[in-house]
This record gives C-alpha cells, sequence and structure tokens, in this order.
C-alpha cells in the first residue's frame, strides 16, 4: 500500500513538473509574468497630486492629498486664477522625489501633420511606470538628471496607453505635461498620442486602474471619472490631443490603421477633429451609415486594432492606408512584444514591450526600449541608451 501511494505521488509529480515545463515558455511567450516583492510605498497618499478642477470660468481650485491610514487624511487646496501660472509640485514616494513646474489651464488642439528634419523618439505603453519612463528619458539624452528637457529641437512621441495597472498615473500625467512645457520654449515637441486606456478613463472604464485612484477619488470628494473629465485641467488637457499623428513621413498611431480606413475618404487632420468629438463615448457598436465606427470601434477603431499582428493582411493591405495618407510607415504600441521590432518590409514598427514595474519586481523581467528615427534610419533605443538599427 505504501508503495503504491509513493508511486502514485511520483507520478504526479512527474506529471506537473511535464505541465509546468510545458506552460511556463507558453505563458512567459504570452506574455506572463510572475509580481513579487512589492513596495508599501505604493499606497502612500501623502502628498499625492496636485489634482486641479475648474471651478468657474476664472477660478480653479488645486488639490494636494495630505496624511497616512493611521492619523487619517486631510485636503490642502487653493484657489488660483485662470489668468495666472499655477505653481505645482509633483511627490514620487518610491524614491522620494519631486519635480516642480506651473500648470497653464487653458489648451490647444495639437498639429496633425510636422514636416522637418529633427529625429523622433518614440516610446508606447508605459502603464504608470513613473520610473521607468523617467529613467528611459535620462539615459536616450531627453531630459537630464533634474527631469529638465534636453533634447533641443526634436520629436517625442508617447504613443498612448500611459495611464491604468500601475501605481503612477499622476506622475507619468504631470511629467509629460511639464516636457511639454519645456520642449516648446526651446523649439521641440512633445507629441502625446492617446492610447485605448486613456480613453477608457475618459469614458469611464476603470477596470484597469489600481485600486489607489478609487481611494484617491473618495478622498477628493469625486468620482474617478471626475478625474479625467472636461472640469478636470487634466481631463481637458487630454481631450485636446490627437489619435494619429505625421511626424516626416511617418505615422504614428497606438493602435493601427484598418485596410478599410481607405474607404472613408478622410485625411489625418479630418481623423483627429472627428475622433476628438468621441473621446467620452464607450465605443459600443452603433449604426453608422458613414462607416466612420470603423475609427471608435474596439475591434478595428484607430485606439484599438490589433490587425497588423492578429489577422492574416497581405503587403498590399498593409500599405493601402499608407499611400492615401502619403506616409512610408506606421509605428503603433497597443500589441505586446519581447523588442522593438519592424514588420511587412518596413511598413510597419510594433514598440510595445514589457517595462518594468515601479513599486514590484517581476519574472522574468524586461527593459524597456523604444524607437529613435533620424536621417530615414529606424533603431531601437534600449534603456542604457544604446541603439540597434533595425
Amino acid at each position: 500500500m505504501k508503495t503504491r501511494i509513493l508511486r502514485y505521488f511520483k507520478h504526479l509529480s512527474l506529471t506537473i513538473l511535464v505541465l509546468l515545463l510545458i506552460l511556463i515558455p507558453v505563458g512567459i511567450s504570452e506574455g506572463a509574468q510572475v509580481s513579487y516583492g512589492h513596495d508599501s510605498a505604493s499606497l502612500n497618499f501623502d502628498g499625492e497630486g496636485p489634482y486641479v478642477f475648474y471651478k468657474n470660468d476664472s477660478l480653479v481650485t488645486l488639490k494636494y492629498i495630505r496624511g497616512n491610514k493611521d492619523d487619517g487624511f486631510a485636503i490642502d487646496e487653493k484657489d488660483y486664477s485662470v489668468n495666472q501660472p499655477i505653481p505645482a509640485e509633483v511627490y514620487f514616494p518610491l524614491d522620494q522625489t519631486k519635480f516642480n513646474f506651473t500648470i497653464p489651464t487653458s489648451f490647444e488642439t495639437p498639429r496633425s501633420i510636422y514636416r522637418d528634419n529633427k529625429k523622433i523618439l518614440a516610446i508606447s505603453d508605459i502603464e504608470s511606470g513613473f520610473k521607468t519612463f523617467r529613467d528611459f528619458l535620462i539615459q536616450n539624452k531627453v531630459i537630464d538628471k533634474n527631469l529638465h528637457w534636453i533634447f533641443g529641437e526634436n520629436h517625442l512621441v508617447l504613443l498612448g496607453d500611459f495611464v491604468d495597472r500601475g501605481f503612477s498615473t499622476t506622475q507619468v500625467l504631470w511629467l509629460i505635461f511639464k516636457l511639454e512645457q519645456e520642449a516648446k520654449k526651446q523649439g521641440g515637441t512633445v507629441h502625446f498620442i492617446l492610447g485605448n486606456h486613456e480613453l477608457k478613463n475618459m469614458y469611464g472604464d476603470h477596470q484597469a486602474a489600481s485600486l489607489k485612484y478609487t481611494f484617491v477619488a473618495s478622498m477628493l470628494g469625486k468620482t474617478q471619472s471626475e478625474l479625467y473629465s472636461k472640469n478636470a485641467v487634466l481631463g481637458r488637457w487630454l481631450s485636446s490631443k490627437n489619435v494619429i499623428e505625421s511626424i516626416n513621413g511617418t505615422l504614428f498611431v497606438h493602435g493601427g490603421l484598418h485596410p478599410e480606413i481607405t474607404a472613408l475618404n478622410m485625411s489625418i487632420p479630418q481623423i483627429n477633429a472627428f475622433m476628438r468629438k468621441t473621446y467620452y463615448e464607450a465605443p459600443y457598436p452603433k449604426v453608422d451609415e458613414d462607416k466612420k465606427e470603423l475609427l471608435i470601434s474596439s475591434k478595428t477603431g484607430i485606439c484599438w486594432y490589433r490587425g497588423y499582428f492578429k489577422e492574416d493582411l497581405s503587403q498590399e493591405e498593409v500599405e493601402k492606408p499608407l499611400k492615401k495618407l502619403k506616409a512610408n510607415a506606421v509605428v503603433v504600441g497597443h500589441t505586446l512584444h519581447f523588442s522593438v521590432k519592424k514588420f511587412f518590409e518596413g511598413k510597419v514598427y510594433g514598440i510595445d514591450v514589457k517595462h518594468s514595474s515601479d513599486y514590484h519586481k517581476n519574472w522574468p523581467d524586461y527593459d524597456s526600449e523604444g524607437l529613435l528615427i533620424t536621417d530615414g534610419n529606424y533603431y531601437r533605443a534600449m534603456a542604457d541608451g544604446t541603439l540597434e538599427k533595425l
């Protein structure tokens, strides 16, 4: 009897081992990771902010959270005129660092098309990872160690999904906001192109957001949707952004371009103008005689489409929208890869990779990557600042 039990457990152990040897590589190939070493600073609310809301046409209210769960929380708030620069400070609990900037309260719609001979550095899907984002920009000489813009007249393209899943959404968004202002003063440009997760936060889908932001909204006396509404400075800023831009003949879009987009006969500025009206609407199917549902849909939409990597597209189908929009190639995020890669004979570049997380470690872990375009050449831009030509 004892021998039979031992033999049973031996066979069971071997079966489990074989299954693990099969499942682990499959899981890793699909992007699965094991998280460990979670840092409690992720739920440090003291200094969280700023959160800025329009009080009326002439005033905004700037709010910070102060305190802790043992002693209780309070809100520091102060009103400012919309006509004066608003001083702000952002605190990052993990390494107890801060950065300062000023907040304007009105925003212009960015251009859709840019033509010059400047460098382009693109990165996507940071997913609230402030430390990874900051360190990547430092190592690639976009900012200095004090987080000031040093990229001159060049282009930094942020290809969507910089929010959700992590604990540093506020820090990431305000850093982008700050760098946008600094770049402009030097003749450079920060292009924040919206992804599906920015849109989710705007129309009220918060399933992928950290529970931290449910608590934040509650402390502020708001709902999560109000954090990015048009009554919030961050919401109004986000709602001014584009979903597609052309820079020196290369298109940048978070999801991708469905081949049938050409039938809409819309220019890039027209696509942006149409999409901007839908940012606060969920992408549910609607009867659409003009076929513009194609741009919004969570399957075919410009912020959602995965067809380059999930469908059997021909080279002709991929190039059709590029020719229509007078582009050489398209750069996309949204669909995960192990490294920045080119597809379809260099007409598509996928730059969504696994980034490290701020407040926990992952196994297996990966280094960040981006895409550098200069002098007509495309390079993998590594986390340590080195380049590899594609």
